[in-house]
């Protein structure tokens, strides 16, 4: 889901954390195919220049096997502004763990984008049409605390405002503040253990008079995401 449409600056900006409804979203008419056109030379913002994915709906089954609690489960996300890793929390979301890491292994998040970047506040992704109002088809819930803070390199799940606190679909926000002053409505799927450095590259590619909206000002596309488990 996504934090909630354009979460307000910090209230679009946290509107906009909500996403427009979890996974339900209109089926698309388009291909299946996400390639991309792509260059080998980086442009002044470190990244390969892109087309824009033709985006469509997907739906698929929500898992009903949970992650072994004795292992540590790794997100990499593959852009074409570089790589970081997410390291999944087990313990704040097992369902919403479980869930991002079946998508990952159906490849769900390849050749989606980043459709919502609001400089100093968050990255937005995980909507397989690239408008901010798709899913996976179906939402899990693990509520966070009263403790819980976002703050620079949390990772979380976007939800609409009509929402319960801690829903989940598909869509995820990365924290680029230092402290985000959301209230703790938004599962923590996890924290950025690598590549904190690229997710702050992302973070400066969206265009500033755009407010909560987050309108991007370059394509960043996920290329590839892979899961390990040690």
């Amino acid at each position: 889901m996504e934090l909630g449409r354009r979460l307000p600056l910090a209230l679009a900006l946290l509107g906009a954390l909500a996403l427009p409804a979890c996974g339900g979203g209109s089926s698309n008419e388009a291909s299946s195919d996400t390639t991309t056109a792509e260059t080998t030379s980086l442009d002044a913002n470190g990244c390969r220049a892109m087309e824009v994915p033709q985006g469509a709906q997907k739906t698929e089954a929500k898992p009903k096997k949970a992650l072994d609690p004795a292992k540590t489960y790794d997100v990499v996300m593959h852009t074409n502004c570089g790589d970081f890793t997410i390291r999944l929390n087990l313990k704040t979301a097992p369902t919403t763990s479980a869930s991002f890491a079946s998508l990952v292994q159906k490849e769900f998040f390849d050749g989606t984008v980043f459709h919502r970047i609001v400089p100093g506040f968050v990255i937005q992704g995980g909507d397989p049409t690239g408008t901010g109002s798709g899913g996976p088809g179906y939402s899990t819930v693990d509520k966070p605390p009263a403790s819980t803070t976002y703050t620079h390199g949390v990772v979380a799940m976007a939800k609409t405002g009509a929402e319960a606190p801690g829903t989940s679909g598909s869509q995820f926000f990365v924290v680029t503040a230092p402290d985000a002053q959301l209230p703790p409505d938004y599962a923590v799927l996890g924290k950025v253990v690598k590549g904190l450095d690229t997710v702050d590259l992302i973070g400066q590619l969206g265009d500033p008079s755009s407010g909560g909206q987050g309108i991007p000002i370059e394509v960043v596309v996920i290329e590839k995401a892979t899961l390990t488990a040690n």
